[in-house]
């Protein structure tokens, strides 16, 4: 496929782009917020010259964070952007790193939006987090001489097979790319094969080990188990980041579980807030009683504590003895595992886990994450842990140990972008 007609694809499904974007504005009303920016609109907040740093949605923005904390502290005197193509991707901004950075949706590839956010940003560098590659960002990028690097890059099989039909689009576009620092070396043999340079293709790791507990961990877990009168040693399960099809599954599993364990309460947290009401009426239609997190009173014995609080994963982590990873019972891919392995809690995870495929499977090999199917492997498994208190801790001590062996990725990834931000810098 050429530039030009992809650009000519680009205009015959603007006006489809709307309508999409309208009608999921109706399910998710933040998507109905700031449209203009996804159209070129920059915010007068944001500078001339920032490092341009982009992160797509919450998971890659956590992950990004605490590199873009240090580089800003190296370089105070340069502006930042950190742009998102998701709402909770731009609430991660805000909570993380709205004191040092700038933020705005980035703008979708046509080529009118493109131009209008290059002409109003002016970026020094450019930092894709993970894999977001989009031809006309690229070009403009490479014509203003603007250097580019992927950090933290991963390319999946089918990924990697549905670019491959681009053909001449693609190895174009990889050839304005400087640098791509992979999570693994299989990530690296993707590329090349895309036709990156294998020169500019190297293997740093992945910064998402590079995660640590927030210092107020205790306090905000301390907090929740007064709201909800969770006493040390009570059995309590996670379920988090669950999309559409997923609850029902969790909550067929709770009813087994309680046939074991009576007293289990269940922490459920719905990927998407937008469902959260739904989530809970679903819950209450099956006889169980619900305390949602973002009513601050005291809420004492409710059978499923419903997460509705952005940016509190984390924490509910910290309440629960076992963890179940959303998003995998569904062909989503799989969501972090690496956050409640911080908490040493073993986990759980439907099969599609193309997402984080390599943590995964690292896990698993410890036996402190299983694979299960469906509601009866579920509650089998959860049960089994629950039950066993020294199986469950060494199980959880495995998972932890997964993410403190893999950490280092961060370093260097910070070595790379910084002298690429350095060489922008007159002398």
């Amino acid at each position: 496929m050429s530039m030009m007609f992809y650009q000519l694809v680009l205009f015959l499904v603007r006006p489809l782009v709307k309508v999409r974007l309208r009608l999921r504005a109706r399910r998710e009303p933040e998507y109905g917020l700031r449209q203009t920016e996804r159209f070129g609109d920059v915010p007068a907040s944001v500078q001339k010259g920032s490092v341009w740093f982009h992160t797509v949605s919450a998971g890659e923005t956590i992950a990004a964070a605490s590199l873009i904390r240090e580089l800003k502290g190296i370089f105070p005197d340069i502006p930042f952007l950190v742009t998102t193509m998701t709402p909770t991707g731009s609430a991660q901004v805000q909570q993380r790193l709205s004191d040092i950075v700038s933020h705005c949706y980035a703008p979708y590839d046509f080529a009118s939006a493109v131009d209008s956010f290059f002409a109003a940003v002016e970026p020094r560098t450019l930092v894709l987090m993970e894999t977001e590659l989009w031809p006309s960002w690229i070009q403009r990028a490479t014509s203003r001489d603007i250097p580019i690097m992927v950090v933290n890059a991963r390319l999946s099989d089918k990924s990697a097979r549905g670019y491959a039909r681009l053909g001449n689009l693609v190895k174009g576009m990889l050839g304005g790319i400087e640098l791509f620092a992979c999570q693994t070396p299989a990530h690296r043999d993707r590329f090349i094969g895309l036709g990156a340079d294998p020169d500019r293709v190297i293997v740093s790791g992945s910064v998402k080990y590079d995660q640590y507990l927030p210092a107020d961990f205790d306090a905000r877990v301390h907090e929740l188990r007064a709201q909800f009168n969770i006493v040390a040693g009570e059995p309590m399960w996670i379920a988090a980041s669950t999309h559409a099809g997923e609850d029902e599954i969790v909550i067929a599993a709770l009813k087994v579980l309680r046939e074991r364990i009576p007293k289990l309460r269940l922490i459920l947290v719905p990927r998407h807030p937008v469902r959260v009401h739904e989530v809970t009426a679903m819950c209450q239609k099956a006889g169980y009683t619900v305390g949602e997190q973002s009513e601050t009173t005291a809420q004492h014995d409710v059978d499923i504590v419903m997460g509705d609080v952005m940016g509190s994963l984390q924490y509910l982590y910290g309440l629960a003895n076992v963890a179940f990873v959303g998003g995998s019972f569904e062909k989503v891919g799989g969501h972090n595992p690496i956050e409640p392995a911080l908490c040493q809690i073993p986990i759980v995870t439907g099969p599609h886990q193309f997402n984080f495929t390599d943590v995964m499977e690292a896990m698993s090999r410890t036996g402190g994450l299983v694979t299960v199917t469906g509601a009866p492997d579920l509650a089998q498994v959860v049960g089994d842990w629950l039950g066993n208190d020294e199986l469950r801790a060494q199980a959880g001590e495995a998972v932890a140990g997964v993410v403190a062996a893999n950490r280092g990725a961060q370093e260097k990834v910070r070595e790379l972008v910084r002298a690429r931000i350095a060489g922008t810098i007159p002398e």
